[in-house]
């Protein structure tokens, strides 16, 4: 995007209508607008940027720059307010929930036009710093274009064929019309050729057929648009081509007001200007003075409808209260255009003619005035209590109203239009006035001018009509023909007051303010809003209705939704008010934060990360040019953040947005979100093709010429992320006003935490461990906590925490106590005893005790040792009566003899190796010097605990009995460590292949042998080493050292062998640091929820971890019947652990799960579950033949007529069948998997 780079040059997408014409479809004239906003913004960027690398850039270049966004802004400006008040309203009454974000999006468009108009202003008032100001302002306009094209390509991809879709051609016309009618009639003069200015001579041929068929069929109105389309001109651009009055909108000083006037040109009148000659009186009186019966008109008015509401109060009937706020509706809309065109073009021209000699003007209707004209537009009482009070305080506000503007219509008529009379030319007066009905939309004009014309006198319509018919070099004689059509039409008698207002009533009717609400509730506001000092506590309803217009429209409706004009022309006055949309979503949103934290609160805290790293992305572009050094970061940063945004888009569109449109009322709603994850990923793709350029450049190093290119890669560099920031830091706000908001008031917790876990399961280890360490960087120390805490409990029923705590420092500050009930113990059975028995405070003796005592025990103990094998089942039940074993009571022979003398010997040694637990212990008792009946009595205090639940208590239990002999391993252990010093078993190479070809083994394939801590032996797999010791297992945890089969080195544990004779050999293609699993011939991944390795691709490509379950499925096992832990369990078959099982597992329809060979042979003579009885698949076949079969026997007549009441284990309903001895048939589902109750 920067220098003279364009976005016209990017590649978007050919929209699905391409070649569709405007005749066919009138909405597509909005797409022609788009093409006039992407080559204008494309001209305007490339003239900021030639100016830029000429050097200085000049004042008459910021001037220019200013006019051309100026113009570009108040007709886009337009186009989106057309858009949210007409376009959008129609389609949502087609197709629910499309639209809110849309118009979201042209809020943020317009706070940056708003920057980008403030560096003019400081360019045009400063001249220091200006070079760099001006790389800014390039900068801002380049993102506005972004922004602009990104959102256009959105509206033709998804609005603009929907209304194809669901609007008819007369339907579509109606719809541009209207918007046509709502744009100031000074503003679409000059936007309409505009428009054109940037189409083919076909398209523009094109352009006048569809304008045929949306103008009503009115010979003077359709020539008025067609030369407005029409209207050619020599000079090019925005700012010469038609003319400058479009500036009247945006306000002017009081001394460039009289630069607009269109006879300036000619000496003659400038000098009458200058002089302020006397008036020409041979024609009509002066035109100013005329406007006391526009005034007395408004009075005439107002005065009447605050009589009818005096009548409404008194009676208590409202049968005529609707068409009284519709003529209150139509006159404020009068008045605010009128206060509007004063403000800009009379108080202006007033003061600077009369050099202070009067007061200064002062506006017609001031804020609280206007706020107060805007409640009475959007609200109307309902119910019959509230209505009194409703027509109590509208009289009220109204009085007010009219009383100051009765003061003001007086100031105007004494000081200020006879300033002007005198100081202006008849044609000039002419200009003015018309001027300011140019200033007002063409429907509400026409609304206007025929109403006025029916207050008119005979000979005040005469006078009229001849200074129109005289008319203005500035206004052209059709539309001045047009002008004097609608006064004969008011003054002709053919409307009258009854018949005006059934039309006003008919068109407000047929028009609707838009609300962002999903659902378009109404509102309800108190009272106080209308009087904050009212004691009285009644609620106002705002009605937003439906987008229909009336059904019954004629081709000649002139419409006029002057909502957009007041959102244009009082965007300051009515900030707090009319951005209601806005506010109220940001209302929502302040208050979803406020509230009780959600699992779905964890997209928030990514958000935050996202928008720091592209902050922190934007601020190394910019270093860039003054220091290279940090280009090696920014890639760095740049290829992880695109990383990240990739995972959490995909998981949004696969997950998120689903979950979102599952609720019926939400349909539709993350359409667009997705169309933008689409779009978006075209800014990664471009900035990471200029990094490659950059690269390129930078390794070549040099001349003169590589520098300069390379800086303006990195000036484009720059641009590109200012304008990727934005896009992104925009589409993630506006998330969260209104998609995630919608999940407190529709999603429960449980499925807000099933979403989350959908979205971690689909997340390879790796990329997770890279998040996890990303995003708590960006976090407070509360929002880690926080954000933590969403993990662990999604994460419950997982490993996740271990895996956690295997590399993250971190996971030291989040205990376990975020985590509710299902948290595991810890992992070593000694540090469990240790911990309850120091808890428990029971009264032991020390360990430093005699020696005695302790060979006592050590020989009781090793008789139980010693007998292991042989009881081995009894001590795996863990029961007492193993303790009590008369076979532990026999004679010792000479062997025991010698193992008691052992363990003397080791009995020392082992008080040494635990003297510093036994330490920590102070005055309790180490398990290993618990006699019998301590240990007796220590079982029975965890069994009486009130404190422990039962599967606690069991997990104590176990841990107590199995302590002595846990501790025995370890001293065997050490033992054996310390006889085989120097000498390791298993110092040779294994192979896979009889030929020695491939090192590994049965298991593996591999190129290194593992040293198992527990035997101090090499293994070339854990697999093999408990396969060959049938005692024990190893712990993984344990294993630091490895020895390379190709040099035989013992080394640390890692992924190549550092020896040098090796030079980096690989001991395998995959490696697992937690695992300690080499592989060089599969597909294998990490778990961080089973903590272990699995075969696959995986996460997110061919697998997905269930939270609930605890099992990584295959992802067409997305939709699955979730049961908590369920891989936590033995095979039904064959008793298998399954959890850590390398035999493929099959998830049978019931949820359960076994082995897929014991499946098979299970299958072969039966078809229920072995665990809920269920049938295991589609058996209709077999009751089919089921039913042949008993349809052939003969009950014996002792039992035809019996019945027997069943169960069904298929359906679970209860029911009666025939007598059989063998098969009963479900009468609910057919099924013959039954049995008799």
């Amino acid at each position: 995007m920067g220098g003279g780079e364009s976005e016209k040059e990017e590649d978007w997408p050919e929209p699905s209508f391409a070649g569709a014409r405007l005749v066919d479809a009138p909405i597509l004239f909005f797409v022609v607008t788009h093409k006039a906003f992407r080559a204008e913004l494309d001209f305007v960027r490339r003239v900021a940027a030639e100016a830029s690398e000429g050097g200085a850039v000049s004042g008459a270049v910021v001037v220019d720059l200013s006019r051309r966004l100026e113009f570009l802004k108040l007709v886009y400006d337009y186009h989106s307010v057309a858009e949210d008040e007409v376009i959008f309203l129609a389609l949502d009454a087609q197709v629910k929930n499309v639209v809110p974000t849309y118009s979201l999006e042209h809020s943020s468009i317009d706070d940056s036009f708003s920057c980008i108009f403030h560096y003019l202003d400081l360019l045009m008032n400063k001249d220091e710093d200006a070079p760099e100001m001006f790389q800014d302002l390039i900068s801002l306009i380049g993102t506005v274009q972004t922004m602009i094209c990104h959102h256009m390509h959105k509206e033709e991809e998804q609005v603009f064929p929907l209304l194809m879709e669901k609007c008819s051609r007369e339907e579509q016309s109606q719809l541009i019309w209207q918007y046509m009618c709502s744009v100031p009639t000074i503003l679409l003069e000059e936007f309409l050729p505009w428009m054109t200015l940037y189409l083919s001579t076909d398209e523009k041929v094109d352009v006048l057929h569809c304008i045929k068929l949306i103008v009503p069929k009115e010979r003077l109105l359709q020539e008025v648009v067609v030369s407005w389309i029409q209207h050619e001109s020599s000079s090019s651009g925005a700012n010469s081509i038609y003319g400058k009055r479009h500036q009247l909108l945006t306000g002017l000083s009081n001394r460039d007001i009289h630069k607009l006037y269109p006879l300036q040109i000619s000496c003659d009148r400038e000098q009458q200007f200058k002089k302020a000659c006397s008036i020409q009186k041979n024609c009509v009186e002066e035109p100013v003075k005329g406007m006391h019966i526009w005034h007395a008109a408004l009075r005439r008015d107002l005065n009447q409808i605050i009589e009818e509401l005096h009548h409404i109060r008194s009676s208590i009937c409202s049968a005529s209260l609707s068409s009284v706020i519709v003529q209150l509706k139509f006159i404020a809309d009068v008045l605010i255009f009128y206060s509007n065109s004063l403000d800009k073009i009379f108080c202006n021209l007033s003061n600077l003619v009369a050099e202070n000699s009067i007061s200064p003007c002062s506006p017609l209707i001031d804020e609280c005035q206007i706020k107060v004209l805007r409640r009475l537009l959007l609200y109307e009482s309902r119910g019959s209590i509230q209505l009194e009070n409703f027509v109590e305080m509208l009289y009220q506000e109204l009085e007010s109203l009219v009383r100051e503007l009765g003061k003001n219509l007086m100031l105007l008529e004494t000081e200020v239009f006879p300033s002007i009379s005198t100081s202006c030319t008849v044609e000039m007066q002419m200009w003015l006035l018309q001027a300011c009905l140019y200033m007002m939309p063409l429907g509400l004009l026409k609304c206007t001018v025929t109403w006025f014309s029916s207050h008119l006198t005979e000979n005040q319509s005469k006078s009229i009509l001849k200074k129109v018919e005289l008319g203005c070099p500035a206004i052209s004689k059709s539309f001045t023909s047009l002008l004097c059509e609608w006064v004969r039409i008011g003054c002709s008698g053919k409307i009258s007051a009854e018949k005006f207002r059934e039309n006003l009533e008919e068109m407000f009717n047929g028009r609707s303010f838009y609300l962002a609400e999903q659902n378009r509730q109404k509102i309800i506001f108190s009272d106080w809003m209308f009087n904050p000092n009212s004691t009285t506590k009644i609620k106002i309803t705002a009605d937003f209705p439906s987008s229909s217009a009336s059904k019954e429209t004629g081709e000649h409706d002139v419409f006029y939704p002057s909502e957009m004009n007041i959102r244009i022309f009082f965007s300051q006055k009515f900030k707090g008010m009319l951005s209601l949309q806005r506010n109220l979503v940001e209302a929502d949103h302040v208050t979803s934060v406020t509230l009780e934290s959600r699992p779905i609160d964890a997209v928030f805290y990514f958000h935050k990360g996202l928008i720091k790293d592209l902050e922190y992305l934007v601020s190394l572009s910019a270093k860039l040019a003054a220091n290279v050094g940090f280009l090696a970061e920014f890639k760095k940063r740049f290829k992880l953040l695109h990383t990240i945004y990739q995972i959490h888009s995909d998981s949004e569109d696969e997950i998120v947005f689903p979950a979102l449109e599952s609720k019926g009322a939400l349909q539709n709603i993350s359409h667009s979100y997705s169309i933008d994850h689409k779009l978006e990923f075209k800014y990664f793709t471009k900035t990471s093709i200029i990094l490659e350029e950059i690269s390129e450049l930078h390794d070549q190093q040099g001349s003169k010429e590589t520098r300069v290119r390379l800086d303006k890669l990195f000036s484009k560099l720059h641009h590109t992320c200012l304008s990727m920031r934005k896009v992104l830091s925009d589409h993630m706000y506006r998330e969260e006003v209104e998609i995630f908001p919608l999940f407190r008031g529709s999603f429960s917790v449980d499925e807000e935490e099933k979403i989350i876990g959908h979205m971690l399961g689909r997340t390879r280890a790796e990329i997770l461990k890279e998040v996890i360490t990303w995003l708590m960087a960006h976090l407070t120390s509360d929002e880690q906590q926080a954000m933590m805490s969403i993990w662990l409990k999604v994460a419950r029923n997982t490993k996740f925490d271990e895996w956690l705590r295997e590399w993250w420092g971190g996971m030291a500050e989040h205990t376990l106590s975020t985590v509710q009930e299902g948290s595991r113990p810890p992992d070593d059975p000694l540090e469990v005893v240790l911990t309850y028995l120091l808890k428990d405070g029971t009264q032991m003796r020390k360990v430093g005790h005699d020696r005695e005592t302790q060979k006592e025990f050590y020989s009781e103990d090793c008789k139980h040792y010693g007998s292991s094998d042989v009881h081995k089942s009894t001590f795996a039940g863990g029961g007492k009566d193993a303790f009590q074993s008369q076979d532990l009571c026999l004679a010792q022979n000479e062997t025991d003899k010698k193992k008691l003398n052992e363990a003397d010997k080791i009995c020392h040694d082992v008080a040494e190796i635990t003297s510093t637990e036994n330490q920590k212990l102070s005055h309790q008792e180490h398990p290993l010097s618990m006699n019998q009946e301590e240990l007796e009595a220590a079982i029975r205090r965890v069994s009486r605990d009130p404190n422990l639940d039962s599967r606690k208590k069991t997990y104590l239990i176990q841990n107590l009995l199995m302590s002595r002999w846990t501790i025995m391993q370890k001293m065997q252990h050490e033992a054996s460590v310390g006889n085989h010093e120097g000498d390791i078993p298993g110092q040779s190479p294994s192979y896979r292949d009889p030929l020695g070809v491939t090192f590994g083994c049965k298991h593996y394939k591999r190129n290194c042998k593992l040293l198992a801590p527990c035997c101090n032996k090499l293994y070339t797999c854990i697999r093999c080493h408990d396969d060959h010791q049938t005692d024990h297992s190893v712990d993984r945890k344990d294993i630091i050292k490895m020895m390379c089969m190709k040099c035989m080195v013992i080394q640390p544990i890692g992924q190549k062998c550092i020896s040098q004779s090796c030079n980096g050999f690989s001991m395998g293609r995959y490696y697992c640091r937690i695992c300690k699993l080499f592989d060089d011939e599969r597909q294998i991944y990490h778990c961080p929820y089973c903590n272990l390795c699995r075969v696959g691709k995986g996460l997110g490509v061919d697998y997905f971890h269930c939270m609930k379950c605890n099992a990584c499925m295959s992802k067409y096992l997305f939709v699955h019947i979730c049961r908590e832990k369920c891989l936590e369990d033995n095979c039904p078959i064959c008793h298998e652990y399954i959890f850590t099982s390398n035999s493929p597992v099959k998830a049978l329809p019931c949820g359960h799960l076994m082995h897929s060979s014991c499946f098979q042979d299970y299958t072969c003579s039966h078809y229920i579950c072995p665990i809920c009885s269920k049938s295991l698949g589609d058996m209709q076949v077999y009751f089919g033949m089921l039913d042949a079969l008993l349809a052939e026997e003969k009950i014996p007549e002792e039992y035809s007529g019996r019945t027997q009441v069943i169960l069904c284990n298929d359906c679970e309903q209860r029911g009666t069948a025939s007598f059989h001895w063998l098969y009963h048939k479900c009468l609910y589902c057919g099924s013959y998997n039954t049995r008799v109750l």
